[in-house]
């Protein structure tokens, strides 16, 4: 049967009561809540990396808007603050990058440019800001800066680093006051830069807009040759360990190809291997037709591992494919070549779960991954025999959720992300040898990071629920219910919806930044009374390739629309929740389904936070997909603007609060210009929180303290007092 997602919607909005019928609750709930500053305080840790030599490892600890680079090192992994960098000034630190002794780490400090070549700037300091890479000792020492750029790779030899300066390549050398140099000067722009283990020759991808090349740049010779050259897409260059060939994927050209629609398949993507020496290349694997033909990349620096068999020979290949609509690993032998076919590549993780960060074990021998196998709404870490069989080996399992393993360069321990609901983003450290049924508990590596006025026994545990969308669709969500909840007690309820749309709610604080921060406030709202529910709608991560490719998502028909109707339903059937109190928030593609909810579905949403989010894809798509011209694909662009909350604004009339940054580069500020202009034009007057030269991801984290109180402020005055 079909559903008329519009009529169920109307229909709603028709058979709604006034917010005034329903019984008052207090604005503030009893007891001692923690301030939003001490939810927000909790550390969120990141780019966890391994030295090549001497088993350290590095990561980036973000304590209030505060980013440094902390390290720690065998024996005893006692961690250690590198750098001492003291303002909530919103610039960023990433490409964390080893020198080859393992005792200094080069990194980038500040965010990537705009198209007009404006570097995040917001605090609006009026000297400006830049992106640059600096070192610093794992010793000890005052940061010293190399030059202008980013993606810094260094080289094996240890005297310098390349890296990527206005789309061209630059290197600078290591010594103190080295002058950087252009080693290129070339068409397109470049980036994945990969160094030959000899540090000889360097690799790095020349995009090119609508297909793209690998280069390999001869350094004593000053040369550069492009391999096996077509008109598709080539991406991922991996250096074999002896350095004579350079792996890659092939993704065949699709100029039509839009963003924010389905796509299940297309023409088979490849695996190819080319001589750096000469150019040529072969292909070694094709995926087959249908699942898995088009190519997803795993959450990792790799996607293509050069690993070895159980005799260390065999050299084979380890990839992501979704031949069965589930993100998994495979292997194939290098010297497979020829026409190749999908029964040459062996499954190394079989089961209906998904693959998300790989990387190979110290001896390439093994593969160590995360996953969300037997814990659908987690991450836990395995590893597996590269030359198979596919029999994983679980790494950790619980409550917890852990990510981003690396191989400590001594083979004897590996490094890790974890957290868990109550505790955030953190680096530890787990015995090589480690394994669920041998036992073995990682140990954090710095828990005297973690600020005193973090309230870590406060958080709510939230809960795993299932719901049927309107349409029937099943959908997962996590459910943070307010401490003190009395049996029979009614409180009023906000929905959360992530971005993405290619990202998956845990049960837990969360992996990426934004949504640390976005799993913090439901925790902070639940603390203030609100029941809330985070929905992981179709169009997202964790539930297989159907799942993510769903069909009519997006531009192409909205339908995770059917999601945003079941979770309100869902809500409004509970008897711990207000039903006509039912608010919304959520950012980017979050903030494009909160609109979407008020415009099509006021009658069932009181009130909703729209966070950057998109209005009209005709204006977004541009933006990812730079030859779409709605002009002159009107048919496309007519669906684009039905799925769009702007072609039902006429139906809006519940509040909306709009915060967004000026200088956003995922969604055009034009978004929320756009909205404003169409509200007022029916008489409404939206609340705003505009940003002068922040960015999409917020970077200082005393913008996302005014964000999320202004939002608590709203929702509150919206659900917890009548409507006026």
């Amino acid at each position: 049967m079909t559903v008329d997602l519009r009529a169920v919607a109307l229909s709603l909005a028709l058979a709604a009561t006034p917010l005034g019928s329903a019984a008052q609750t207090p604005a503030v709930p009893p007891g001692h809540a923690p301030t939003l500053e001490q939810v927000l305080a909790a550390p969120y840790a990141s780019d966890l990396t391994a030295a090549p030599a001497g088993g350290g490892v590095a990561w980036v600890l973000l304590v209030k808007g505060v980013r440094n680079v902390w390290a720690a090192a065998p024996p005893d992994y006692r961690a250690r603050q590198l750098t001492a960098y003291s303002a909530d000034d919103g610039q960023e630190i990433g490409g964390l990058a080893w020198t080859p002794d393992g005792r200094s780490v080069v990194y980038v400090r500040g965010g990537e440019a705009n198209g007009h070549g404006e570097s995040p700037n917001p605090t609006s300091d009026p000297a400006g800001a830049e992106q640059a890479l600096w070192i610093v000792s794992a010793s000890g020492g005052p940061p010293r800066r190399l030059g202008e750029g980013r993606w810094p790779a260094v080289s094996p030899r240890g005297d310098r680093v390349a890296f990527v300066k206005g789309g061209q390549v630059w290197s600078v050398a290591l010594r103190d006051k080295a002058v950087p140099i252009q080693l290129l000067h070339a068409r397109g722009a470049a980036d994945t830069l990969r160094w030959s283990p000899d540090g000889r020759f360097l690799a790095f991808v020349s995009e090119r807009d609508d297909h793209s090349f690998i280069g390999v740049y001869d350094v004593a010779a000053k040369a550069l040759r492009y391999l096996d050259p077509s008109v598709d897409q080539d991406v991922a260059p991996s250096w074999s360990p002896d350095g004579r060939a350079i792996a890659f994927v092939r993704v065949p050209t699709a100029p039509k190809a839009l963003p924010f629609v389905p796509r299940r398949a297309g023409p088979p993507w490849s695996i190819r291997v080319a001589d750096p020496a000469t150019g040529q290349g072969r292909q070694v694997w094709r995926a087959r037709e249908g699942k898995g033909s088009v190519f997803y990349f795993l959450d990792s620096p790799d996607q293509l591992l050069w690993a070895t068999g159980a005799a260390g020979s065999d050299p084979r290949l380890v990839f992501p494919w979704e031949a069965d609509g589930w993100c998994h690993l495979y292997s194939v032998a290098v010297a497979a070549g020829g026409a190749g076919g999908a029964g040459e590549a062996l499954l190394l993780t079989p089961g209906e779960f998904e693959v998300e960060n790989a990387t190979l074990a110290a001896r390439r021998r093994e593969v160590l991954f995360a996953s969300n196998q037997d814990d659908i709404d987690r991450r836990h870490l395995w590893r597996v025999a590269a030359a198979g069989p596919g029999r994983p080996a679980a790494l950790t399992a619980g409550a917890g959720i852990e990510w981003s393993p690396v191989a400590t360069s001594d083979g004897g321990s590996v490094a890790i992300l974890r957290s868990d609901a109550r505790a955030s983003g953190r680096a530890a450290i787990l015995p090589a040898t480690a394994s669920v049924s041998r036992g073995g508990e990682p140990r954090d590596l710095a828990p005297q990071s973690v600020p005193a006025e973090f309230p870590a026994a406060s958080p709510v545990v939230p809960q795993a629920v299932r719901f049927p969308a309107a349409d029937g669709l099943a959908i997962h969500g996590q459910l943070f219910l307010p401490p003190g909840l009395a049996p029979g007690e009614r409180r009023p309820a906000v929905i959360f919806f992530h971005g993405g749309s290619v990202r998956q709610m845990l049960l837990g604080w969360h992996y990426m930044r934004y949504y640390h921060n976005s799993y913090g406030f439901n925790q902070y709202l639940a603390s203030r009374g609100f029941v809330v529910l985070s929905v992981n709608y179709r169009s997202g991560i964790g539930y297989g390739m159907e799942f993510r490719e769903a069909l009519h998502f997006g531009a192409n028909g909205a339908s995770e629309f059917a999601d945003v109707l079941g979770a309100g339903l869902y809500l409004k059937g509970r008897p711990d929740v207000i039903p006509e109190r039912i608010g919304l928030w959520g950012g980017s593609y979050g903030g494009y389904l909160t609109a979407l909810g008020l415009a099509r579905a006021s009658g069932l949403f009181a009130a909703g936070v729209d966070f950057h989010g998109v209005h009209d894809w005709n204006t977004t798509i541009p933006d990812f997909a730079h030859s779409y011209d709605p002009a002159t694909r009107t048919e496309v662009a007519r669906r684009a603007f039905e799925s769009s909350p702007l072609s039902a604004v006429k139906d809006w009339r519940s509040p909306v609060l709009l915060i967004h940054g000026d200088d956003d580069r995922n969604v055009p500020f034009a978004e929320t210009v756009s909205l404003v202009d169409a509200l007022r034009a029916q008489g409404m007057e939206p609340e705003q929180l505009i940003f002068p030269d922040e960015i999409h991801d917020l970077l200082r984290h005393a913008s996302w303290l005014r964000a999320y109180r202004a939002a608590e402020d709203f929702l509150t005055r919206h659900l917890f007092a009548e409507r006026r």
